[in-house]
């Protein structure tokens, strides 16, 4: 009888501008691959939550208005991706976010003998980013998302889950979209030539109807 092949944990990098769907397909993948997903403020959430060490640190440099040193955050991520829920891979939604971050991330990972095998970037135009992130509301109790033209809810203004007020987050303004754009192109976008060198890039069409996004996300995938 065949010994059956251990399969390689299977590790996806989400990357693509503010507004790109990337948290959405995320949980579509997650609930797909039955891995995980990683969200950086997630973990950040929960450090600061929780009082741990690392999080105690993190607040020391958020507190006076600082940038959290990538040290500190990649450490968080590698806890979190020692738990028993990551032993087949996870799915990263916002992390890395700069290069420093992307180096450390794959130092770490190789160091378990582990690797990225993929990175899919949903490619949507600026236009589409700015209209998407404007019609955007977030439930003030359970931080459901929803979007006015896309993912409406029921009621308008009532989260259909817990029946919370929807508001327009501060920076899905249109002009501080323009600016967190702005950002993305500057901090995160050479991301995208970092893994193309990697061989590990995949690039998705985000302005498809979001069902075809996530069928060509897990073809991509699948097909690694």
């Amino acid at each position: 009888m065949a010994t059956p092949v251990q399969q390689e944990p299977l590790f996806i990098i989400m990357l693509g501008a503010p507004g790109a769907g990337k948290g959405t397909q995320a949980r579509m993948l997650s609930e797909a691959l039955n891995l995980p997903q990683i969200s950086s403020g997630d973990f950040f959430r929960e450090n600061l939550k929780n009082a741990t060490p690392l999080g105690l640190l993190a607040k020391q440099y958020m507190d006076t208005g600082a940038l959290v040193p990538d040290d500190v955050t990649i450490a968080m991520v590698m806890d979190r991706l020692t738990r028993p829920d990551c032993a087949n891979g996870a799915i990263l939604d916002g992390f890395p976010r700069t290069l420093p971050q992307a180096d450390a991330l794959d130092k770490s990972l190789a160091a378990k003998n582990l690797q990225v095998q993929r990175v899919a970037l949903l490619e949507v135009s600026d236009e589409a980013v700015i209209s998407r992130l404007a019609g955007r509301r977030v439930c003030r109790d359970c931080q459901a998302m929803y979007q006015v033209e896309f993912n409406p809810p029921k009621v308008e203004g009532v989260c259909d889950v817990c029946g919370g007020q929807l508001y327009q987050r501060s920076d899905d303004a249109p002009e501080t979209v323009r600016n967190r754009l702005f950002v993305y192109y500057k901090q995160t976008a050479p991301l995208v030539g970092y893994y193309f060198a990697h061989s590990v890039l995949v690039n998705i069409d985000g302005e498809q109807p979001m069902e075809k996004v996530r069928a060509d996300l897990l073809a991509a995938i699948r097909a690694a």
